[in-house]
């Protein structure tokens, strides 16, 4: 792309994981600012910021300075400079990262919102319930290399467990755990924190088998579930669960 291709640039949109506002510049003036790069038309681009402050939440702080603002907030206010011209194709780095639970959830929303309106979003995360909850089609990358690609289900897919069974339970002995490891269709079985987390690799009536199990061992628990592997779970499956850089 050439650096004079404004029509192009026009319908692209970037955020980036660094926040990337003008300190002088308080919270209207710095929407203002980025989106005239594009919206010349003064009454489009009023209209235009009102749009991007409702949708990140920023109605009560339009003349708050960056400094001013929490980490959170300040994320708000990135999004909305780099979306508020409306373009069609939108990119995110980590959008969420270290912010509190309600910007997260304002935050999501929000990608929620311009996706509904047609937007195109490029959405990078760690984050893979923010994956699960988003995304129409996913890249799972792996040291700069695409390891797998597809849609939730088909990536849930590649998994070689088929359902994750998790008991809270205190005080679980050793040999209990061994044993459930034995079961024939057991991937593996680990207990933390007074939760045990068993991975199945196939079959139907893994929840029956553990309960009826359990229920002769005298073995008391106070929650039991039943799920899908997630998109957690294939992602480390994928790539391994060792520590990174």
């Amino acid at each position: 792309m050439k650096p004079n291709a404004y029509d192009i640039k026009r319908e692209i949109g970037v955020v980036f994981q660094d926040v990337a506002v003008f300190e002088e510049l308080n919270v209207y003036e710095n929407i203002d600012y980025f989106c005239g790069l594009y919206i010349k038309d003064k009454n489009t681009r009023k209209e235009y910021i009102e749009e991007a402050i409702h949708l990140v939440g920023l109605e009560e702080f339009k003349k708050f300075y960056p400094k001013q603002l929490s980490g959170g907030l300040l994320r708000r206010l990135n999004i909305a400079c780099g979306i508020s011209h409306k373009p069609k194709l939108i990119f995110l780095d980590e959008p969420t990262v270290a912010v509190d639970p309600q910007s997260r959830n304002n935050i999501l929303d929000g990608i929620k919102t311009l996706r509904q309106k047609g937007a195109t979003i490029v959405y990078t995360t760690h984050y893979m319930e923010e994956v699960e909850i988003l995304c129409d089609r996913v890249i799972i990358l792996d040291k700069g290399k695409v390891i797998a690609s597809g849609t939730n289900d088909e990536l849930k897919e590649l998994a070689r467990i088929e359902e994750k069974v998790s008991v809270e339970v205190i005080d679980l002995e050793e040999k209990i755990i061994a044993n459930i490891r034995e079961f024939s269709n057991v991937e593996e079985a680990e207990y933390h924190n007074h939760v045990l987390v068993i991975k199945y690799k196939k079959g139907k009536n893994n929840l029956t088998e553990l309960m009826d199990y359990l229920r002769k061992e005298n073995i008391g628990y106070s929650k039991i579930y039943s799920e899908r592997p997630t998109l957690n779970d294939v992602f480390l499956e994928l790539t391994g669960k060792g520590l990174r850089d």
